[in-house]
């Protein structure tokens, strides 16, 4: 049986992934991952090929083996991974509750890897692993300042996972993002902060998933799908970050 694994399938880029990579013709089922299942079972009315709906909370690390557990007992080939679950909190580090950074950090970073360290036997030749990161992996940022620590964290793991497995054939790629309008992040993490962030020239989950799929599909170890992530990443890589981070402070409030 030959499948694709979304996490946070449930809304936004998750969703998205789903809806483009089951017209892969090659796939028997898509498994899409999510805390609400009423919201995976909707995902099928948008997929061309069938949908298996696997409703768990990934914080929680009995879940991760049970979805281990349910990898070794169908013996699937993987031919996409797609690690989209993720959440964020804007606002001032010491005013964001310690059960958020938590949440950030489980979901950001334990899951993902437990996830990918999970499918890794099941993936062959030409399969692929698309870390969702964010263009806040660039370098540190005020106000987002866990949320961008995590991210940091992922595209690390996913450019090493990507050398790691080059003589594989199995392409890995962190797709980097900026600020995407069309999905329920930004709601969420205005919570602890309405007035962090202006969104001016967000994405939206069409462009940014066909754009991802492509670089995934030309191995690319970064993607950055839109103008602005890529003039982020460019101008991040030459200024030094005791400028850009002060600079980025001072973009807020523009």
């Amino acid at each position: 049986m030959k499948i694709a694994v979304i996490t946070g399938a449930s809304s936004g880029l998750g969703r998205e992934f789903a809806h483009q990579i089951s017209a892969d013709g090659r796939l028997d089922e898509i498994w899409v991952i999510a805390r609400r299942e009423d919201k995976l079972r909707e995902v099928q009315s948008i997929c061309a090929c069938p949908v298996r709906p696997v409703p768990m909370d990934l914080k929680k690390t009995e879940n991760i083996k049970t979805l281990s557990a349910l990898f070794e007992k169908e013996q699937p080939e993987i031919l996409y991974l797609v690690c989209a679950a993720g959440c964020g909190r804007i606002g001032r580090t010491a005013d964001i509750p310690p059960e958020d950074n938590d949440g950030m950090i489980d979901l950001n970073c334990r899951a993902a890897v437990a996830v990918t360290a999970a499918a890794l036997p099941y993936l062959k030749k030409g399969s692929r692993i698309l870390e969702i990161c964010s263009t806040a992996a660039f370098q540190p940022m005020p106000y987002l300042n866990i949320y961008a620590a995590t991210k940091a964290f992922l595209q690390s793991y996913t450019k090493t996972l990507h050398y790691e497995l080059l003589s594989t054939g199995i392409h890995v790629t962190a797709v980097c993002p900026y600020w995407v309008k069309d999905t329920e992040f930004i709601a969420n993490a205005q919570k602890t902060d309405e007035d962090g962030y202006h969104f001016f020239l967000a994405g939206r989950v069409h462009t940014i998933v066909k754009w991802a799929l492509f670089d995934s599909g030309l191995n690319l170890w970064v993607s950055t799908p839109g103008l602005i992530c890529m003039l982020h990443r460019l101008i991040a890589k030459f200024i030094p970050h005791f400028i850009m981070v002060p600079f980025m402070d001072l973009l807020r409030h523009i």
